[in-house]
């Protein structure tokens, strides 16, 4: 009796604790990621004082980072498709915190792009191994609500790059800064080395070995459904990209008249409000065993208050509450990763997944310096302590990208299938 007592107790973790606990472990890469990939809205000014270059150089800074994971985001789901996850995440977990610790002690722009670069491949697994991993220990009508927790934690790491990280770039500087976001790269090393449990299962691995890589390649990245569904993502992260990763606190220092502190925490509410939306609207799409209703409610609402953001007067409290509701309805798009799973083959999840993070991360490079090349053409750069400074008509005319490309997530979404969280 006691022994059956202890296998139901043992059943029990191995069923509804372990799967969160793994799923945790690997998604502190993706916390760490979005550190690296948002810090730049923190340390943009310390960085064109540094390295005496102005907003477009510091985007290329800031974009090389998404040009090298895009770049390997072709082979990362592959990988993860053929190989131990836990060993590929481990392996480019250590390069991103090797590449953060040289950075720290760079003084050359071209040492720091090659730093950047060196991080961005590591960065090409943050997402994927979570999601294999999850795909491995959930059900799919689940999927939707878990990949929102991965998302969530993905957000929290870019909240704390925002005014958390500004105050202790503003107390230490940004070089001893970064050097304590390695130390933290290498305690999570630790957690996610003993946390990280590979999940296998027969038929699967059957089935990837029956699908060759390039039929594994044209599955995924030639189906119109995820590619739409890619594109959705994409464009839904384009206020992430350009406020939360870069020139958010820039931005609003000209909207609002305040001290960079008060944008930052502003920009925090950017990634709040996804931490909240996340999980919420991938339970509520759960729930409701809908996929394309949310996500074009999702990007309906995002339409409304990214124009409120830009062009309405506002004050400091009523913008921390438009930049939350910002997060909260474009994390609508955590719902295409469910969509994309439940549209392909068991075989091949983190191939198909791969195709949204390759737009996804493609789409920073192009946002960013599409943005920066909008913001630094439209009229004349003025020089404060070393640092550009632009006007705010200039931010507002690069910032018609933004509801523009909600526009084309809009559309995007027209005719996708509808897989009521199963698979189709």
């Amino acid at each position: 009796m006691s022994m059956v007592q202890e296998y139901k107790v043992s059943n029990s973790w191995s069923e509804s604790v372990l799967p969160w606990f793994v799923c945790f472990s690997a998604s502190l890469f993706f916390f760490y990621e979005f550190i690296q990939g948002n810090m730049f809205a923190s340390i943009a000014d310390d960085i064109m004082r540094d390295f005496h270059v102005q907003a477009d150089r510091m985007a290329y800074l800031s974009s090389i980072y998404y040009l090298s994971n895009v770049l390997f985001l072709f082979v990362a789901g592959l990988i993860l498709d053929k190989y131990s996850t836990k060993k590929t995440i481990m392996i480019a977990m250590l390069l991103c915190v090797l590449s953060t610790f040289l950075l720290a002690h760079a003084h050359s722009y071209y040492l720091a792009l090659f730093c950047r670069f060196v991080t961005g491949i590591g960065s090409a697994f943050c997402f994927l191994g979570p999601i294999r991993l999850a795909s491995r220990w959930f059900p799919p009508r689940r999927m939707a609500m878990v990949t929102g927790a991965i998302v969530t934690m993905a957000m929290t790491g870019g909240m704390l790059a925002q005014y958390p990280l500004t105050r202790l770039v503003e107390m230490i500087g940004w070089r001893d800064a970064l050097m304590q976001v390695g130390w933290l790269g290498c305690a999570m090393l630790v957690v996610m080395f003993f946390g990280i449990i590979d999940k296998p299962r027969a038929a699967i691995s059957n089935a990837v070995k029956k699908i060759g890589v390039l039929a594994t390649a044209k599955l995924a990245y030639l189906n119109p459904q995820t590619l739409r569904a890619a594109l959705y993502t994409s464009l839904m992260n384009m206020a992430i990209a350009v406020f939360g990763a870069m020139m958010g606190s820039l931005y609003l220092v000209q909207r609002l008249g305040v001290s960079k502190d008060d944008a930052s925490m502003v920009n925090t509410m950017l990634f709040l409000g996804a931490i909240i939306g996340g999980p919420f609207l991938g339970w509520l799409s759960d729930k409701l065993a809908l996929r394309i209703l949310p996500m074009k409610i999702g990007v309906i609402a995002s339409l409304l208050v990214v124009l409120a953001v830009l062009y309405l007067p506002v004050s400091l409290p009523m913008m921390k509450v438009l930049f939350f509701l910002l997060g909260f309805f474009t994390a609508a798009q955590v719902i295409s990763y469910a969509l994309v799973v439940e549209s392909s083959s068991v075989a091949m999840t983190a191939t198909a997944v791969s195709v949204i993070s390759v737009l996804t991360q493609g789409g920073y490079i192009v946002y960013q310096n599409l943005f920066s090349r909008l913001l630094v053409s439209h009229g004349d750069v003025s020089i404060l302590d070393g640092v550009p400074v632009y006007s705010l008509a200039d931010y507002q005319f690069a910032g018609l990208v933004l509801p523009i490309g909600l526009v084309i997530a809009l559309l995007a979404l027209m005719g996708l299938k509808e897989t009521h969280g199963r698979h189709a």
